[in-house]
C-alpha cells in the first residue's frame, strides 16, 4: 500500500498544471487620447495579458514616443511633456505593442512654442522665431535576424520590393511620401497588391515584427531602436525625404524668455547627443 501511493504522487496525483501563460497583448492605462499642457507629466501604466487576459506575472515592459521632442516616456512609463503638438505612446514586451495612446500636447504656461515640420504653414508662430531642432530621414526595416536585403540604390531598391512578400508603411508622412516613391520608380502597380499600411498611430515596426509585413518603411528614429526588427539602412540618397522638425514661440505667448531658454536647452550640443541616440540628426 505505501508503495502504491508513493507510485500515485510519482506520477502526477493532486493538481495538475494547466498550459503555461503566453503574453498576447497588453493594456496601458489611461488608454487616451490625452491632452496635456506643454511642461507637465502624466504617470502611464502597462499590463502584460495571456491568452486568457490574465496579467502576466513579471514580464518586462518598455516604453516608446513616436514623436520624442514632443513628449518622452520613461522606462518607467512617465510620460514628459516639452514642445505642442502630437505623439503615440506605445509599450512593448518582446515582440507585442500595445495599441497607441494619442497625446496632444498644448501650450503651457511658461514654455509656450509650437512644435512642426519646417514647412508647416501654422499661422500662429512669430515671425523670424523658427529654429530647426532636428533632421530625419526615412528607413527601411525587416524582421529580426532576417536577411537584410540590397537597398543601396534605387535599382536595388526596387529588386527587393518586387520581390518582397509584402510591405509595410505607415498613415504618416513617411508613408505618404514611400507611395508617391512607388510610383516615381514605376514599380506602383506591380507592388500594389502586396502594401500593408498601418493604422494612425501604430508604428510600422509592429507589423515587421509580427511578420505580417516583411519589409517596412518610416522614418529612420522609429526603426533603429523598435523591439523584434532589424533596421536595415536609410533610403538612397535619391529618394531620401529629409524632414526637419521646427520650433517657433506662439504667437500672443507671454513667457517668451522661458520659451527662447527652452529652445536654447533642446538644440544645445548636449542635447544633439540625445537626438543622435534616437537616430534624429540635430537641426
Amino acid at each position: 500500500m505505501l508503495l502504491g501511493g508513493a507510485f500515485s504522487l510519482a506520477c502526477g496525483g493532486g493538481d495538475g498544471g494547466g498550459p503555461n501563460p503566453v503574453a498576447t497583448s497588453i493594456s496601458v492605462t489611461p488608454a487616451g487620447p490625452l491632452t496635456l499642457a506643454s511642461g507637465t507629466t502624466q504617470q502611464l501604466g502597462a499590463t502584460v495579458l495571456d491568452q486568457d487576459g490574465k496579467p502576466v506575472s513579471g514580464a518586462a515592459v518598455t516604453w516608446q514616443s513616436s514623436v520624442a521632442t514632443v513628449a518622452a516616456v520613461s522606462g518607467t512609463g512617465n510620460l514628459s511633456t516639452a514642445l505642442v503638438g502630437t505623439t503615440a505612446i506605445t509599450a512593448h514586451s518582446g515582440t507585442i505593442a500595445s495599441n497607441a495612446v494619442q497625446v496632444t500636447v498644448t501650450p503651457g504656461v511658461a514654455t509656450q512654442l509650437v512644435a512642426t515640420a519646417g514647412n508647416a504653414q501654422t499661422g500662429k508662430v512669430v515671425p523670424g522665431s523658427r529654429t530647426d531642432i532636428a533632421k530625419s530621414g526615412v528607413g527601411v526595416a525587416v524582421g529580426k535576424g532576417k536577411p537584410k536585403p540590397d537597398i543601396s540604390s534605387v535599382d536595388a531598391l526596387k529588386k527587393t520590393l518586387l520581390a518582397a512578400k509584402s510591405v509595410g508603411y505607415s498613415t504618416g508622412p513617411s508613408g505618404v511620401y514611400v507611395v508617391t516613391m512607388f510610383q516615381k520608380m514605376g514599380i506602383a502597380d506591380a507592388i500594389k497588391s502586396k502594401l500593408k499600411q498601418t493604422p494612425t498611430g501604430v508604428f510600422v515596426g509592429s507589423i515587421i515584427a509580427s511578420g505580417e509585413a516583411e519589409i517596412g518603411f518610416q522614418q529612420v528614429s522609429e526603426l533603429t531602436h523598435f523591439p523584434g526588427i532589424d533596421y536595415v539602412g536609410p533610403l538612397p540618397a535619391e529618394l531620401q525625404l529629409i524632414t526637419v522638425f521646427s520650433a517657433g514661440i506662439q504667437a500672443g505667448a507671454k513667457e517668451t524668455d522661458a520659451a527662447k531658454a527652452l529652445v536654447s536647452f533642446i538644440t544645445a550640443p548636449a542635447a544633439g547627443a540625445v537626438f543622435k541616440k534616437h537616430a534624429l540628426d540635430p537641426g
